[in-house]
């Protein structure tokens, strides 16, 4: 064969490549998601949030829960747990138990803020904390779940670093006397917010548990943060494994589901996998699209990223 004989058959081979690859793509329907695999559970156990699917489930969360139970989710987070009325609180947990699905976390009331940070060491602070410790065993006795999540707060500038280290600590070893006879996990969230934020990195964070040393007192692993403040996600995971007690997902920019940003991850979720995680994955990120497209959209992009076996 010829040169130019050669280049037209190459072109003409790499032209019926292209065409069949686009025929792919314009076969993935996000709204067909639904009905692709309906009920099938994922490889992990990732959890949907309040509202996530309202304009499928419609408003009650309940409804939410069964929809995501059908699409083969078998876990929720819900942040704002602790402010549902008790009743409600019950009748999620039934329904989760009914549907054999796993409670990821929910906030501890006034669990340390900007408002009453544990880094100032201050009596009061503390008290509220303590108190939100206590309301956590009730809401997790109603709901069934047994992670709680908690940040400490902002720093309190005029304090040397070590004193507001040792205060936190202080403050979580109280909070972790609470929680650890009913089999409570306080998992705190490094988070990327404001620059006032006391807890920022994994690093900072597995120190804290270790000096804490209950296992009443892990970490939140919020991928979304995370990649953010540090990046570096696996290696980063692999460095603190042993104190993490919980992940939260979150594509950045942008903080919408997976697929949507710079994070790949396919490849943290086999990573995951491969370590026996079996716990839940929060998803707390928005959705990248409205309606019941961008819920179709979400469904398919943890689909798409559960695709690594």
């Amino acid at each position: 064969m010829d040169r130019s004989n050669f280049l037209k058959s190459s072109l003409l081979a790499t032209g019926a490549i292209l065409a069949g690859n686009a025929a792919i793509g314009c076969t993935t329907d996000p709204a067909a998601t639904i009905n692709t695999a309906p009920g099938k559970p994922f490889n992990l156990n990732y959890g949907p949030h309040d509202s996530m699917f309202k304009n499928s489930a419609g408003s009650n969360f309940l409804d939410q829960i069964q929809f995501a139970y059908d699409q083969g989710f078998r876990g929720i987070e819900d942040n704002g747990m602790a402010s549902r009325p008790a009743a409600e609180q019950e009748k999620i947990g039934n329904l989760l138990a009914r549907l054999k699905m796993s409670m990821g976390v929910f906030v501890v009331d006034k669990g340390g803020n900007g408002a009453n940070t544990l880094t100032a060491g201050k009596q009061e602070y503390i008290d509220i904390f303590l108190n939100g410790c206590r309301q956590a065993v009730e809401v997790s006795k109603r709901c069934g779940g047994k992670l709680a999540t908690v940040v400490p707060g902002d720093f309190t500038r005029n304090l040397p670093l070590d004193i507001q280290n040792a205060n936190v600590i202080t403050a979580l070893r109280k909070g972790a006397e609470i929680l650890e006879p009913h089999g409570i996990v306080m998992v705190l969230e490094p988070l990327s917010d404001t620059p006032d934020l006391y807890l920022r990195t994994s690093a900072q964070t597995y120190m804290i548990c270790k000096a804490v040393n209950s296992p009443s007192c892990k970490i939140l692993f919020d991928m979304y943060h995370m990649q953010k403040n540090e990046g570096n996600i696996i290696n980063n995971i692999k460095l603190t494994w042993d104190e993490i007690g919980y992940f939260q997902v979150g594509d950045n920019p942008g903080r919408n589901e997976p697929t949507t940003g710079e994070v790949n991850y396919k490849n943290i979720f086999k990573f995951l996998h491969q370590k026996g995680y079996k716990g839940v994955i929060g998803m707390e990120h928005g959705n990248s699209l409205p309606g019941k497209e961008g819920e179709a959209r979400v469904i398919q992009a943890y689909r798409e990223s559960d695709m690594f076996l």
